[in-house]
C-alpha cells in the first residue's frame, strides 16, 4: 500500500524538488511532479503546493498561481476530502484561492527572514499532526519576505475558536509572544486548516526539517502522520 503525492511546478517554485525527495526518497512513496498546466490530478492522494515565487510572485504573492489549470484541480481535489498542503509560496496560493481564511502580507520589518524557529503544535487530532504531542515544540525553518498571517477580527476569532490553528510561533520554551513571532502574524499564526482538516497551509517549510543528515527532522513526521493514517507506518 502506498499514498501517491503529486507536487505542483510552477515557473518560479524552488522548494518543489526539496519536497518530492521528502515523499519519493526519503518516505519512499510515489511522488509525480505537477506541471502548472497539468489539469488531471486524479490518481493523486495528496497534493502539495511548494514554496517559491510562483510566477515570479509578479501583482502579488500567489494571486497569478491561484488561476493556473493545476490549482483548479486541486480545489475539486481538496473538496473531495483529500489532503492539500500549502508550503510557504503554497500557503499565499491557498489563502489567494479562498481554500484558507486570511492572508500573507508583508513581514512586519519588511524584510527578508530567514531562519530556524521554534513552533508549537497546536493540534494532534489531525492526520497531519498525529505523530506529534499536544504542545510540543518543534523547530522548523523559514525563509520568506510576505509571512505576517492576517485576518480581520471575525475570522481571526473563528480560526481560534474552531480550532484550526495548528502552528503557533513561539520561544524555545513555549511562550507565545511578542518576542517569538519573526513576522508579525497576529496571533503568531504559523499554520492553519479548514475545518474539516484535510487542508493545510503554513509558512515554516517541513521539507526543509526531514533529512536527518542535514540535522533535525521535525519537519518529516508531518508527512509521516499521513503515512499513519493510511497504515504504512505505525
Amino acid at each position: 500500500m502506498a499514498i501517491k503525492f503529486g507536487v505542483i511546478v510552477f515557473p518560479g517554485s524552488n522548494c518543489d524538488r526539496d519536497v518530492a525527495y521528502v515523499t519519493r526518497t526519503l518516505l519512499n512513496q510515489p511522488t509525480r511532479m505537477v506541471w502548472h498546466e497539468d489539469s488531471d490530478l486524479s490518481d493523486l492522494d495528496v497534493v502539495i503546493v511548494p514554496g517559491g515565487f510562483s510566477y515570479g510572485d509578479y501583482l502579488r504573492c500567489g494571486a497569478i498561481a491561484r488561476f493556473s489549470p493545476a490549482m483548479q484541480s486541486a480545489i475539486d481535489h481538496a473538496r473531495q476530502g483529500k489532503f492539500l498542503l500549502g508550503i510557504c509560496n503554497g500557503f499565499q496560493v491557498l489563502t489567494e484561492a479562498g481554500l484558507l481564511p486570511g492572508a500573507l502580507v508583508r513581514n512586519r520589518d519588511l524584510h527578508f527572514v530567514c531562519d530556524r524557529v521554534p513552533l508549537k503544535v497546536e493540534r494532534t487530532d489531525l492526520p497531519w499532526t498525529q505523530t506529534y504531542q499536544s504542545g510540543e515544540i518543534i523547530t522548523i525553518p523559514i525563509a520568506h519576505g510576505e509571512g505576517s498571517y492576517y485576518a480581520d477580527a471575525n475570522t481571526l476569532a473563528e480560526l481560534e475558536t474552531h480550532g484550526q490553528v495548528v502552528f503557533r510561533y513561539c520561544t524555545a520554551d513555549g511562550k507565545i509572544d511578542p518576542s517569538s513571532n519573526p513576522n508579525g502574524s497576529l496571533n503568531n499564526i504559523a499554520g492553519i486548516c479548514n475545518r474539516q482538516g484535510n487542508i493545510l497551509g503554513m509558512m515554516p517549510h517541513p521539507e526543509r526539517a526531514s533529512d536527518p543528515a542535514i540535522g533535525g527532522t521535525d519537519g518529516i513526521r508531518l508527512f509521516q502522520g499521513l503515512l499513519k493514517v493510511a497504515g504504512i507506518v505505525e
